[in-house]
């Protein structure tokens, strides 16, 4: 094969590894539901539930850090242990930017390269104990606490709250801390 075929193909292979795969949990992502604070959402939070990926497999004790560069971006650590809550850290640093107009909801994130992923904070707490997060195709789902096991009555509405913007709730796998 010549150089000029091999290039198109393999950016072709690359796009449809990056992008979202995996069965579509919700065939209606609604916009975000209201503004986030940049200030307020910054610090560390615990995936209590996602929709599991392939970046993610058999991962659990899933954190994700969030703290604002000089430049305006913000640095998004992403931290979790393989295997189980004792397994081997795994680590992925990246970079999100805020879409204009998007009230601070939406965001372009990327880990590597030019490659970037819709990052939606669909919804969140008054207080931002929780969060939910996804992006348009529905195959993206990431719920976040900022403690690893929040209350019954916390853990409930948070469900009911993914429920409610047309998330199956069944295709969650729940995060062990």
């Amino acid at each position: 094969m010549t150089p000029g075929r091999i290039l198109p193909l393999f950016a072709a292979c690359l796009l449809a590894a990056c992008g979202p795969s995996g069965p579509v949990g919700n065939a209606a992502v609604p916009p975000p539901a209201k503004s986030v604070e940049i200030e307020r959402y910054l610090g560390r939070w615990f995936e209590l539930g996602r929709y599991e990926n392939g970046f993610e497999r058999g991962c659990e004790a899933v954190t994700a850090d969030y703290s604002l560069r000089r430049d305006g971006l913000v640095t998004v650590v992403n931290t979790c242990r393989a295997g189980g809550i004792d397994g081997k850290a795994r680590v992925a640093v990246g970079r999100a930017r805020v879409v204009a107009g998007s009230g601070n909801a939406k965001f372009k994130v990327s880990f590597f390269g030019p490659f970037l992923g819709d990052y939606w904070v669909l919804d969140h707490a008054p207080d931002y104990a929780w969060s939910i997060v996804g992006e348009g195709s529905g195959r993206y789902l990431r719920i976040l606490t900022r403690t690893p096991t929040p209350s019954g009555p916390v853990r409930r509405c948070i469900e009911s709250r993914v429920r409610s913007l047309g998330y199956d709730v069944s295709m969650v796998r729940w995060t062990r801390h």
